[in-house]
């Protein structure tokens, strides 16, 4: 049985956890039982005080000496993550971008299903995609009602994402994951991640640009 968490945990911790879960996943698949902090620490590029500073803040502890209980750790970090209820997406945007988002996804968390997508594009409207019905945009505030959605990702075209904002405002969405190249504001209330690759992109070319110049200098 999980404790109670009494205090606030940082966004970046939860982050973490995400990573963690995934790479734990992957080892109790492999048949491993059990995983020293620095193990872990390792598979993401951070240190073991780092993973140890992490799950003391959720109130995880284990047997040093054989290492973490995979098993145990999983269920852990799934009851810190994962809401009692599953919790219903919605794709707004069914391009290439939006499409590979949903056959990635759906499934792979038990907490979490995509259960509709939007469009404005006559050919995907009222059809079904990955086995995903695919609505017209202007019956958001409609199905996120009936089938009681509660994450919009938004991987439109980047001209059309601010357009979305008052409609997902008044549609009742609680959290909004934008994959576009546009900042997207929404008021106290919803939570929101504006994650745009290309920036990301960006990040990644420069620092192989930069250690590229550094060793050619040496």
């Amino acid at each position: 049985m999980t404790p109670p968490i009494t205090h606030p945990i940082p966004k970046k911790t939860i982050e973490r956890l995400s990573e963690y879960r995934r790479s734990l996943l992957s080892c109790h698949e492999q048949g491993i039982t059990h995983i020293f902090s620095h193990i872990l620490a390792g598979m993401h590029g951070i240190t073991a005080v780092q993973v140890r500073r992490d799950l003391m803040l959720i109130g995880f502890s284990s047997d040093t000496k054989k290492g973490y209980d995979v098993k145990v750790l999983i269920e852990f970090i799934n009851n810190i993550l994962d809401s009692r209820e599953v919790m219903n997406l919605a794709i707004i945007g069914m391009g290439r971008l939006g499409q590979a988002i949903t056959s990635y996804f759906n499934g792979k968390r038990r907490k979490m299903r995509i259960v509709a997508a939007f469009d404005v594009d006559p050919t995907k409207v009222g059809t079904a995609i990955d086995n995903i019905p695919c609505y017209h945009i202007d019956s958001l505030a409609e199905v996120v009602e009936q089938m009681d959605i509660s994450i919009a990702v938004i991987s439109s075209p980047t001209s059309v994402a601010p357009s979305l904002v008052v409609p997902i405002i008044n549609a009742g969405i609680k959290g909004v994951i934008n994959f576009t190249s546009a900042p997207l504001n929404f008021p106290q209330g919803i939570v929101a991640e504006n994650y745009d690759i290309t920036t990301v992109l960006e990040k990644v070319a420069y620092f192989v640009k930069e250690a590229d110049e550094n060793g050619d200098k040496s």
